[in-house]
């Protein structure tokens, strides 16, 4: 039988389980969302600030999960700041 090609938010996370392990790395619920949120903020904040780097510092933080999702493998980052410090994060393979 064909696999379902269609995916829901509760194929992934039922209700109430707030995490998953995805190629051994956890994932958090949210993690796409806070990663979206930050990467916003960092636009405003600025170079070598004290709020750059903890925004930052949470960006390089959730690589190893995004990566694990597949994330950058269907998006681009187009923000410059943001692709910087991405490649400054440590990934998963």
């Amino acid at each position: 039988m064909a696999r379902d090609p269609i995916t829901t938010p509760e194929d992934v996370l039922a209700d109430g389980v707030d995490h998953t392990t995805v190629g051994g790395v956890a994932v958090r619920k949210g993690t796409v969302a806070a990663f979206l949120a930050n990467a916003t903020a960092l636009g405003a904040a600025a170079d070598g600030s004290a709020e750059f780097e903890a925004i930052a510092t949470e960006i390089r933080a959730a690589r190893p999960a995004l990566d694990a999702i597949g994330l950058f493998e269907v998006l681009a980052v187009r923000d410059p700041r943001v692709a910087s410090v991405l490649a400054d994060a440590p990934r998963h393979r």
